[in-house]
């Protein structure tokens, strides 16, 4: 028996990075999958194809705009139109850089609409009704940045700091909702550090070509400066991390911010 199976996950973000990690596993064990993101009609079609390949009996793709409120009020209501969400992983993210003076205002906005404020919109609508079955997870992606700070990401850093926090108040609210047998209601973050993704890729090159363009070189290089493992995490090991998370066994699992950072924060 797979370990989804019967179970229906929306998952913000996941056309591609961490959020597709996180699909693949989610289909890998029979989940219906609820992908969203923003992509042309090529990258839509290629990431609904891998996941039917990879085993979901069924796959949806929604591009709402998680910067509008009444987007995401949309969203949700069209996600729910054709079945109940078992499983929500906030994880769409977006990121700029730039000291805090020099941080153009409207980065600011969208950085914490995205980031943080759509997690509280499809919470607050997702999680009345995973109460009434008994059973919910809510895995949201939070960032070491959520932990711990670096600089020139202000509202990242803020943004990410918000949902580790969120998270705890979520999950009290909800901690006594459901039972052992089924399985509960939980709210957890999770803190990847340096993940491998397209998104890293240009500062990875820039370091490989300090050694000749050898790219581990390039990695352990870049990892140096903060993650003591020297090693990328991969999507797929941010989604078998969350596939944990929607077990029963974790049903006492909830208001955690799990850290997968090589040792970032523990130093």
């Amino acid at each position: 028996m797979k370990q989804l199976a019967g179970k229906r996950a929306l998952i913000t973000g996941s056309l591609r990075g961490i959020g597709f990690g996180i699909a693949e596993v989610f289909a890998r064990e029979g989940a219906e999958v609820v992908l969203h993101g923003l992509g042309d009609e090529a990258s839509i079609s290629a990431a609904t194809s891998r996941i039917k390949e990879l085993g979901a009996p069924k796959v949806e793709v929604f591009t709402h705009d998680l910067r509008d409120s009444k987007a995401i009020e949309l969203l949700m209501s069209d996600v729910l139109a054709s079945g109940a969400i078992d499983i929500l992983v906030n994880n769409a993210g977006i990121q700029h850089t730039a000291p805090t003076a020099e941080m153009p205002p409207e980065k600011w906005d969208e950085i914490i609409a995205i980031n943080l404020s759509s997690a509280f919109h499809t919470m607050r609508v997702a999680l009345p009704k995973m109460a009434e079955r008994g059973f919910g997870r809510v895995i949201n992606i939070a960032s070491v940045h959520g932990l711990v700070a670096s600089v020139a990401k202000a509202p990242y850093v803020a943004a990410k700091h918000g949902l580790v926090g969120m998270t705890k108040v979520v999950a009290l609210e909800y901690a006594n909702v459901g039972s052992r047998e089924s399985g509960g209601v939980t709210i957890n973050a999770i803190c990847p550090g340096w993940v491998e993704t397209a998104l890293i890729e240009s500062q990875i090159q820039v370091r490989a070509d300090k050694f000749g363009g050898d790219r581990n070189q390039g990695i352990a290089d870049l990892l140096s400066e903060k993650q003591p493992s020297k090693r990328l995490s991969v999507p797929s090991d941010i989604g078998e991390i969350a596939l944990w998370l929607c077990s029963n066994a974790t049903h006492n699992v909830t208001g955690t911010s799990i850290p997968v950072d090589g040792g970032w924060t523990a130093q």
